[in-house]
C-alpha cells in the first residue's frame, strides 16, 4: 500500500483482554496499519492479531503508571502521521470512556491528521457480565453511573458522593482500587446504607478474573483480606448481589486456563477455537512458520513425471498445501493424479487431502512418522514407486522402513520450517502450553531465552514432541492420539 503524504490515525478500542470481544472493525483496521502504538493493558490475544510486518510501539500505560507521558504519546501519533503512516493507537476498553482518546485527538486536530474513531467495549460493562453482574436490571435499578478513580491532576478524583447517592442506579468505579477506601467511605458519609452490595473485579474477561462480593462497608478490608490488586474495577449497586446465581464464566470446561498455542499463525485456528468454545484464554504464541521452497527443480521434476509414480505420501498440512500450489502454479488439477494412490500420516493431513477432492486411502492407527512408514512398507508392492512431498528438517522415521523393504521412492523437500524472531512472550500467566510438533518447541524455547521451562507446563501431540519438550525440562503430558481433538480432550481431562 503507497502511503500519502500524510498518513492517518485510528484510534481503536481493543476491549477489555478477551480477544472475542474486540470488534471486527477493530481487527480490519490493525491488519492495514503500518504502526500500532499499544498500552501495556491490551490483551495478548487481541495483540497477536497484529501482523508481523507492523511496527509495534509500547508506551505502557497501566492505571495510575505512566511511563511514557500522555504528551509523548500525542507526538509519536502525531509524526508517524507526518511521516505518511496509517497509525493504529491501541488502547484497552474504549479510548472514550476515560482513556484520554479525547487529548490525543487534540495534537492531531491541531495539524489536520486526518482520523477515525474504532469504539471499543468497555470495562465499565464487560467486566461485570464475565462475573455474573447486569449493570442494569429493571427489578432494582435504572440508571448506570461510570465514575473515574482518579484525574489527571490528582490520585483521587473529586466526586460528588452526595449527587451519586441522591439519583441511585449501579455505580461503577475505573481506576479506583487504591482509591477504594475514600470511595466506600464517601458514599456512605453522603449516606448509602453499609449493607449495599459491591463488589472488587479484578482482571476481567480473563482466565484468571477474581471477584470479591462484599458490602460497601466491608468491601475495602474483604478485598486486601484476598489480596485483590490493578487492574480491577469497583462495583457498587444491588446488582452485585445477583453474581452469586448469574456466574458463569468460570463455570465453563476451560474456563480459568489460559493456554498459549504454538502453531504456525494460519493453522492455529482450529485448535485455538475448540479451546475458545470451551471457555479458555488462548494467547496465541506462533513459534514457527512455514515456506514453500523457491525455485524447487526437484518438486518440478516430479511434477513433469507425476504419472511414473503410483503412490503420493504426505506427513503434514503444509506439504499437502505446498504440494498442490505448486500444482496450481502448473495449472495442473486433480486429473493428472488418475490412478494415485494417497498415504497420509494422520486425519488432519487426510482432511487437507480431502479438500483437493480426493479421499486418502491408507493411514495408520497411531499417527506418527514410523508407523506410517511401517505401514507403506507392509502395503506398497516392490514394483511401485513413492513420492514423498514434506518438510526439509523431516524425520528419518517415514522413510526408513521403507529402505529396509528395499522401495522406490523420491523424498523431496517442499517447504521449509523457520522459527519466528520474537522474544519474550511468554510469561507465569499461562496456565498450558501446546505444542504440535518438535519444531514448535525449538522456536518456543528460542522465543523464551529467559523463561523458566521446568515451571511450564506443556500438552504435547506426541512422543517426538514431548521428547523435544522433556529435553527443556517442561512438566509434559501427551495426547492418547495425534489429532487436535486428542489434543483438547487431553487439556480437559488435565483440567479437571
Amino acid at each position: 500500500m503507497s502511503k500519502q503524504n500524510k498518513g492517518k490515525v485510528w484510534l481503536v478500542g481493543a476491549g477489555p483482554s478477551d480477544a472475542g470481544l474486540f470488534t471486527l472493525k477493530g481487527k480490519a483496521v490493525l491488519e492495514k496499519a503500518d504502526v500500532v502504538v499499544y498500552d501495556k493493558l491490551v490483551g495478548q490475544g487481541v495483540m497477536a492479531m497484529i501482523p508481523g510486518h507492523v511496527r509495534k510501539i509500547s508506551v505502557g500505560k497501566t492505571a495510575g503508571h505512566h511511563p511514557i507521558p500522555q504528551h509523548e504519546i500525542n507526538r509519536i501519533l502525531l509524526e508517524e502521521a507526518l511521516a505518511g503512516n496509517r497509525v493504529v493507537r491501541l488502547k484497552g476498553g474504549d479510548p472514550f470512556v476515560f482513556g484520554r482518546g479525547g487529548e490525543e485527538l487534540e495534537l492531531l486536530c491541531e495539524h489536520q491528521i486526518p482520523f477515525e474513531i474504532v469504539p471499543g467495549i468497555t470495562s465499565a460493562v464487560s467486566v461485570p457480565a464475565y462475573n455474573g453482574i447486569p449493570v442494569t436490571h429493571r427489578d432494582c435499578c435504572s440508571s448506570l453511573h461510570i465514575i473515574t478513580g482518579h484525574t489527571k491532576k490528582s490520585e483521587e478524583a473529586e466526586v460528588d458522593y452526595e449527587a451519586l447517592v441522591k439519583v441511585g442506579g449501579t455505580m461503577v468505579f475505573l481506576m479506583g482500587v487504591t482509591a477504594m477506601p475514600k470511595i466506600c467511605k464517601g458514599l456512605l458519609d453522603a449516606g448509602m446504607r453499609a449493607d449495599m452490595p459491591a463488589a472488587l473485579l479484578e482482571r476481567g474477561t480473563t482466565a484468571h478474573q477474581r471477584r470479591v462480593v462484599s458490602t460497601l462497608a466491608s468491601l475495602p478490608e474483604d478485598a486486601k483480606a484476598a489480596g485483590l490488586k490493578p487492574p480491577a474495577i469497583i462495583v457498587v449497586g444491588e446488582v452485585c448481589a445477583l453474581s452469586e446465581e448469574f456466574h458463569w464464566a468460570e463455570d465453563r470446561p476451560l474456563g480459568t486456563m489460559k493456554i498459549a498455542v504454538t502453531r504456525p499463525k494460519d493453522r492455529s485456528s482450529a485448535l485455538a477455537e475448540k479451546l475458545a468454545e470451551l471457555g479458555a484464554e488462548v494467547a496465541l504464541m506462533p513459534a514457527i512458520e512455514t515456506a514453500p521452497i523457491e525455485e524447487n527443480t526437484r518438486l518440478e521434476e516430479a511434477l513433469d513425471r507425476i504419472g511414473e509414480y503410483s503412490w503420493i505420501v504426505f506427513t503434514s498440512v503444509a506439504g499437502v498445501q505446498t504440494f498442490y500450489s505448486a500444482m496450481k502454479a502448473r495449472r495442473m488439477d486433480v486429473r493428472s493424479l488418475a490412478g494415485i494412490r494417497f498415504a497420509v500420516i494422520g486425519t488432519g493431513t487426510a482432511k487437507a487431502v480431502e479438500k483437493q477432492g480426493i479421499f486418502v486411502d491408507l493411514m495408520p492407527e497411531v499417527y506418527s512418522g514410523k508407523a506410517l512408514g511401517e505401514l507403506l512398507a507392509r502395503t506398497v508392492k516392490r514394483q511401485e514407486r513413492i513420492l514423498i512431498p514434506r518438510a526439509k528438517i523431516g524425520t528419518e522415521d517415514v522413510i526408513r522402513p521403507l529402505k529396509e523393504a528395499g522401495l522406490s521412492f523420491v523424498d523431496i523437500a517442499v517447504y521449509d520450517t523457520r522459527e519466528i524472531k520474537q522474544t519474550g512472550i511468554y510469561d507465569d500467566s499461562v496456565d498450558l502450553v501446546a505444542f504440535t510438533s518438535a519444531s514448535t518447541v525449538r522456536g518456543f524455547v528460542k522465543q523464551n531465552p529467559d523463561a523458566d521451562f521446568s515451571g511450564v507446563k506443556a500438552i504435547c501431540i506426541g512422543e517426538q514432541t514431548a521428547a523435544a519438550a522433556k529435553e527443556w525440562g517442561m512438566q509434559v503430558a501427551v495426547s492418547e492420539k495425534a489429532t487436535i481433538d486428542s489434543m483438547v480432550e487431553k487439556i480437559q481431562e488435565l483440567a479437571r
